[in-house]
């Protein structure tokens, strides 16, 4: 039999774009389709790369008019990598893209009708604000189509991104446009030094090679930590690339290692080992300072990130005799920034490492009016609780993208703060979420925040006022 021919639809205009960043247009047969890098206004031939009962996922071929939503993407790799899904729309348009995503998610799945929808909290740098990236080093880089064409044999080393939808190909990169330097030079020099000196590059399906991974801090304040990891033990080989990267960037203030052989990159249940210089780096947000480890999680947009807590400290609208308790505390940042403020802030975490940050990050900054508690919410968030820190006056609530658990929201109802201010990276959650608080709170007002230009991702924060 032939071969099945593709299907392709003629002049399709796109409409709107979804909550990922992708185009929708209609298909002849009235389904939906959508299509990655398009936008409103672009009408195009488009590929049918997958068929659903109720919709089609495509390609665009050929372009007959294009949107004027559209500029010209900076990255060279802006289609192909897939780590920004809008660089090819205005950053106004972006921003209008993400509203409308949150305001979709209250209406359809809260059902919920904010008193004030808010502006969106535009960045102040649209690219360079990523203090924190990940790179993997690969033995077998993605070939572009052309590069396969031509039938020559290629150097297939290569460090930068996992290709969307194949875990085992790494796109080579020059350059990254969402992260200051010293980022590209750092992961560019470690690469070709391994080249030169034939350090073996990570296969991540036979599991061999030495060099598997980058992880590459560029903070605000200045100060830079770098941690390599590595697939096995071999002292020698690491000693050479640890050396390289101290001698050559004297500028890092914190050069760290890793032994990684399981078949995951997480790296969690592993020891870090220091090489040189501090153990951390330090991050200022509204003159408080921030000591990050290797493992600590931070705002990876520093330069938004003092945005948002003041956005979030002016919507609690703490007084000084109020409780506040910081649930998903992290590594405390949010309750510290607003501790200042308050009687008494009371942080819950799951994670012990986060926790021992917290409290180093209170002590640094000579905050005594904070604790932090070590569970999980939906048991500590409780009465126990309660008896031991007293009853909340605010809640901050930044949970992780799945949302609370029923027994948190639960409790939000019984105990009834007279505030809530919930931040959130994933407004559908945060919408279902607040739908079952409605009997109790009113929804004042909603503020999508883009805390990462270029791509679909928005964080919102939600503000609700305990009825009277």
């Amino acid at each position: 039999m032939g071969k099945k021919k593709p299907k392709i639809f003629p002049s399709v205009p796109i409409e709107r774009m979804d909550a990922k960043g992708k185009g929708i247009g209609k298909a002849p047969d009235g389904r939906v389709i959508f299509v990655p890098f398009t936008a409103p206004g672009d009408v195009a031939d488009i590929l049918v790369t997958k068929k659903r009962k109720s919709y089609y996922e495509g390609k665009a071929l050929k372009f007959h008019t294009l949107s004027d939503w559209r500029v010209p993407p900076r990255c060279d790799y802006f289609g192909i990598c897939g780590g920004c899904q809008l660089q090819h729309i205005a950053y106004d348009k972006q921003l209008e893209v993400k509203a409308s995503t949150v305001r979709d998610h209250f209406a359809r799945i809260g059902n919920v009708e904010p008193r004030e929808f808010l502006p969106p909290l535009e960045a102040p740098r649209i690219y360079e604000y990523r203090n924190k990236m990940e790179y993997a080093f690969t033995d077998s880089r993605w070939l572009t189509p052309e590069e396969i064409a031509s039938g020559q044999t290629f150097d297939r080393r290569g460090a930068g991104f996992h290709k969307p939808g194949q875990w085992d190909k790494i796109i080579d990169i020059e350059y990254c446009h969402l992260q200051p330097e010293p980022g590209n030079d750092i992961r560019n020099a470690l690469r070709d030094f391994a080249k030169e000196r034939e350090i073996p590059f990570y296969n991540p399906r036979s599991r061999e090679g030495l060099l598997r991974q980058l992880t590459v801090r560029v903070m605000k304040s200045g100060e830079i930590m770098v941690m390599v990891h590595f697939a096995a033990e071999d002292p020698e080989r690491i000693r050479e690339v640890m050396d390289f990267l101290k001698e050559k960037f004297p500028r890092i203030t914190s050069l760290h290692y890793l032994i990684n052989p399981k078949p995951n990159d997480s790296i969690y249940d592993l020891e870090v080992r220091l090489w040189s210089g501090q153990p951390h780096v330090i991050e200022e947000i509204d003159g408080l300072k921030f000591r990050i480890k290797p493992k600590s999680f931070f705002q990876t947009n520093s330069y938004q990130t003092d945005r948002l807590y003041r956005r979030v400290r002016e919507a609690a609208e703490i007084g000084p005799e109020d409780t506040v308790y910081d649930l998903f505390a992290g590594t405390g940042t949010i309750g510290i920034f607003l501790a200042r403020h308050a009687r008494k802030v009371v942080g819950l975490e799951t994670v012990p490492e986060a926790v021992e940050d917290a409290r180093e990050n209170a002590r640094l900054n000579r905050i005594d009016n904070i604790v932090f508690e070590i569970g999980d919410v939906k048991d500590l968030f409780g009465p126990e609780l309660f008896a031991r820190h007293g009853m909340p006056d605010v809640v901050i609530t930044d949970p992780p993208r799945e949302g609370m658990h029923p027994r948190t929201v639960e409790m939000l109802k019984e105990v009834k703060p007279r505030r809530i201010v919930y931040v959130s990276c994933n407004s559908a959650t945060q919408a279902r979420d607040i739908a079952a608080l409605r009997n109790f709170y009113e929804l004042r007002s909603v503020q999508p925040v883009d805390m990462f230009p270029q791509t679909y991702h928005t964080e919102s924060i939600a503000v609700l006022d305990l009825k009277t």
